[in-house]
């Protein structure tokens, strides 16, 4: 009777990654020739190889055109909503047709059939598909489609499109498996690119915090460390603009103190509500806050024009909620890049956090000299008070008792005389004494405030929201009587707008250099009639010449007025 043969034992397989493990079982089911086999592994390696993020996506979509066979290829790169592409990286489409077609797809037809169901899709002809909407103008044709997702750790990064198979041919099983292993390699590969581009954007984003914190704490003027916040913030977020908005104390607004970029001069100065903008809305909400396309956002004023050629922008606090939000920080990115995702939005909001840190260590560190200043006045008032000034009124004293017994009358003169002036020295010491303990009482409101303050009173007039920009030390360099001046013009401009121009839209721009203070208030109305009341302008005009200053209206080739009024200020 024969023994039945033991089973044979197995040894126990090295465990594999799930890459590999998911390439053989591909590999297996391609029933492919060896060479195809072959130039899969050299893909695979190829993409793998790569950790520039950029680099990754290119090589696959080129690894993707040569495996199949197929004339054209792309990568469209799902954006935060997961309802649209963010990116589109081709191969086989040239630079003259790419200008032709016009802005690459957002992710509808066919292509935003694989968004809403991730599974691979294989068509003869992609104009019988019913999600098909037709080619643009200039499209080269296309017919044969092949179509499968990219998954990074279970999420969807984006699609692989192939269409125009050579030779005239039908993408085939073969064809969607070899693609659909290249698509699992791509997802490593582009997880690993992403992991490194993190760590190496982290690092940068640390590298400026520590600059940052530097800079305020070794005493750097603080428009400077501002400046500083908005450049890195541009630098690392590769974005084309960057500003910095601060809260103007005693109005419902916020002032852009700095911007570098695209455009900057645009920015700087211009004031901006706290509810109806962009940064306000991040300042406001403690949170940031998106746009993928700041030229068509309605949260963005159209007046003046500050955007042009920008695209995807992201406001963030510099700041919490719990600890006080000191301003806001802006970045734009150039139209047609990547709008923000969210691991780009946290790294920038944790910067803006760390440089609010910064700047409250640094206000506190100024806090403590400034205290350790006013004891160290106050406690030489006191040795003022307490010996310069008791022993000047006792030698006083001394002198006027000993007048008495002097006979010669030109001398007892003299020292009635020093007995004045030490009574004079004493008030002097006194009101030294005053000054140097004397408080900063409230400080009147400002001139920038106040401009604020009536752009906002005259809205309900005017039917709409003037914009307003300031640049310069406006409050430092521009004297009380100059600013009330300054306050009477405007006035006087935004109530003619109202009552006679029949604009839509006003502009009121103040600037100062420290030499001289301009106000520039224009409007897209009707213009200066040639008959019409003067006696506004009479006023501006004079109080302009009473200064020494100009006073000019013009009317633009667009329409409306432009009213330019500027004093010299007193030199210090």
């Amino acid at each position: 009777m024969a023994v039945p043969e033991e089973p044979r034992v197995r040894l126990p397989q090295l465990k594999l990654d799930e890459l590999l493990e998911e390439l053989q079982a591909r590999i297996n089911a391609a029933r492919g020739t060896q060479d195809r086999v072959r130039s899969l592994l050299e893909a695979v390696l190829s993409v793998g190889r790569e950790l520039d993020l950029e680099q990754v996506l290119r090589s696959i979509v080129e690894a993707a055109v040569v495996l199949v066979d197929a004339e054209y290829a792309a990568l469209g790169v799902i954006g935060p909503d997961g309802t649209r592409l963010s990116a589109f990286h081709t191969v086989g489409v040239t630079e003259a047709q790419i200008s032709t077609i016009g802005p690459y797809p957002e992710g509808h037809g066919i292509l935003g059939e694989l968004i809403r169901h991730p599974q691979p899709l294989r068509l003869a002809k992609i104009s019988e598909h019913p999600a098909s909407y037709g080619l643009p103008p200039g499209h080269p044709p296309m017919n044969s489609f092949l179509g499968v997702p990219i998954r990074v750790r279970d999420e969807v990064f984006g699609n692989l499109y192939l269409t125009e198979k050579r030779g005239g041919a039908e993408f085939d099983e073969e064809d969607e498996s070899v693609l659909s292993t290249l698509a699992v390699a791509a997802g490593v590969a582009i997880d690993n690119a992403r992991l490194y581009e993190n760590s190496r954007l982290r690092e940068r984003w640390l590298r400026a915090n520590a600059e940052i914190s530097h800079s305020l704490m070794s005493g750097t003027d603080r428009a400077d460390s501002l400046g500083l916040i908005a450049e890195r913030a541009r630098e690392i977020s590769d974005s084309a603009l960057a500003a910095v908005a601060m809260p103007m104390e005693g109005t419902k607004s916020l002032a852009v103190e700095i911007a570098v970029g695209v455009d900057a001069e645009a920015h700087r100065g211009l004031v901006l509500p706290m509810h109806d903008s962009l940064m306000g809305l991040a300042y406001t909400a403690s949170a940031p806050v998106t746009s993928d396309d700041v030229i068509h956002d309605p949260r963005i004023s159209p007046e003046p024009p500050r955007f042009e050629g920008l695209g995807p922008a992201v406001a963030v606090p510099i700041g919490t909620g719990a600890g006080g939000v000191r301003g806001v920080v802006l970045v734009a990115r150039e139209s047609g890049r990547p709008v923000f995702f969210q691991k780009e939005t946290e790294m920038l909001q944790g910067f803006a956090a760390q440089a609010s840190i910064a700047m409250e260590l640094a206000e506190r560190r100024q806090d403590a000299q400034q205290i350790a200043l006013l004891e160290d006045r106050d406690r030489i008032a006191r040795d003022l008070h307490d010996l310069a000034i008791q022993r000047l009124f006792a030698t006083g004293m001394t002198l006027q008792s000993a007048g008495r017994f002097i006979e010669h009358p030109e001398a007892a003169e003299r020292v009635l005389r020093a007995v004045d002036d030490l009574d004079e020295t004493i008030k002097i010491i006194r009101s030294t004494i005053f000054g140097l303990r004397a408080r900063s009482g409230t400080a009147g409101t400002g001139l920038r405030a106040r401009v604020v303050s009536a752009v906002g009173e005259a809205t309900p007039l005017l039917g709409f929201a003037a914009g307003v920009r300031m640049e310069g030390l406006v409050d430092t360099d521009v004297p009380p009587e100059i600013a009330d001046d300054v306050m009477a013009v405007l006035s006087e401009a935004l109530a003619n707008i109202a009552r006679h121009a029949h604009a839509d839209r006003a502009q009121v721009v103040l600037t100062t250099d420290g030499r001289e203070v301009c106000l520039k208030v224009s409007d897209s109305g009707v213009g200066i009639p040639p008959d019409g009341r003067r006696s506004g302008l009479a006023n501006m005009a004079e109080r302009a010449e009473k200064l020494g200053g100009r006073f000019e209206v013009t009317s633009p080739e667009g329409g409306g007025a432009v009213l330019d009024w500027s004093v010299p200020l007193p030199t210090r």
